[in-house]
């Protein structure tokens, strides 16, 4: 069994990432992360992702797999973006975060909702090989939050396709569909390299 740390502190990322996984890519654990968490001062979702599988995989010697992600509203430019977690000024604020962007989003009629969240992920060897893919879930930014599943913005992301929020959506869907999801299916054929030594 080869074990990857992930390089989050966040407990709900580990629990998605762990449901993602799931039998995709046999032989491998992901294990959690309890060393320092490095200064996110990348301007990309790339750039910060690689900062801190680079500090994950430098603390453990394991493998470590990190992830950047966030809401991207094509009306304001691809904002929050990198900035998503403290969107409203604390870092985690998930509530006040949501509640400045629908404040934002306020005059904009539906047709300029548009939006998509975007996850990186960032594999990184104690040896120093770097891999990075994406996943990008389109969708429109709903009114008013809704649903009591999800973190984060989920509670005002409608994903293309589906009438409801993520957060009412559930786990199962989610996970099948989510950025985060597109991004571990493209990350399964450096991961499954890795698992196979």
């Amino acid at each position: 069994m080869v074990r990857v740390v992930l390089a989050t502190h966040n407990q709900h990322k580990a629990a998605e990432f762990q449901q993602i996984l799931g039998d995709a890519v046999p032989g491998l654990e992901i294990v959690a992360y309890d060393g320092p968490e490095p200064v996110e001062d990348g301007v990309t979702f790339e750039a910060n992702a690689l900062i801190k599988a680079r500090t994950a995989a430098a603390h453990t010697g394991l493998p470590a797999l990190a992830d950047d992600s966030g809401i991207c509203v094509d009306a304001m430019g691809g904002a929050p973006g990198i900035f998503s977690a403290r969107w409203a000024g604390t870092h985690g604020d998930a509530e006040a975060n949501l509640r400045l962007l629908l404040d934002q989003l306020a005059d904009l009629p539906d047709a300029s909702r548009t939006a998509h969240f975007t996850a990186t992920l960032a594999l990184v060897t104690p040896e120093g090989a770097e891999t990075v893919v994406q996943g990008v879930w389109p969708g429109r930014i709903a009114r008013e939050a809704r649903g009591g599943h999800g973190h984060g913005y989920d509670p005002i992301f409608v994903p293309d396709g589906h009438d409801e929020t993520a957060a009412e959506l559930g786990p199962a869907v989610k996970n099948a569909e989510s950025h985060r999801a597109r991004a571990f299916a493209a990350a399964v054929p450096a991961l499954s390299a890795l698992a196979a030594g």
